[in-house]
């Protein structure tokens, strides 16, 4: 089952008309080789941006970092990094850009 949050964000999408997919896998290629291994988005967005939901105290380097990095496998442009603990959800929102 998945977590309310993105529940309730999917429907969202879904009632104002916004395209999106969701728990989008990211095969990981090393070497030309497929890896059993593979990462997985939140939430592609219009087929254009990537949402990362977090539900942390702090939004450390390495979430950042991860987000970074599916920009770049997916070569998207731009990601939205969302932490849903704080009192105001524009705390929580860090944008990159590619």
């Amino acid at each position: 089952s998945s977590p309310p949050i993105e529940e309730c964000l999917a429907d969202e999408f879904t009632l104002r008309g916004i395209a999106f997919e969701r728990q989008v896998d990211l095969p990981v290629q090393y070497k030309g080789k497929r890896l059993k291994t593979c990462y997985r988005l939140d939430f592609l967005v219009e087929n254009s941006v990537i949402l990362e939901l977090k539900s942390v105290d702090s939004i450390m380097e390495i979430h950042k970092a991860q987000l970074l990095t599916y920009l770049k496998l997916t070569k998207k442009r731009v990601g939205l990094l969302i932490n849903f603990n704080v009192p105001l959800l524009r705390d929580g929102l860090i944008r990159q850009v590619l």
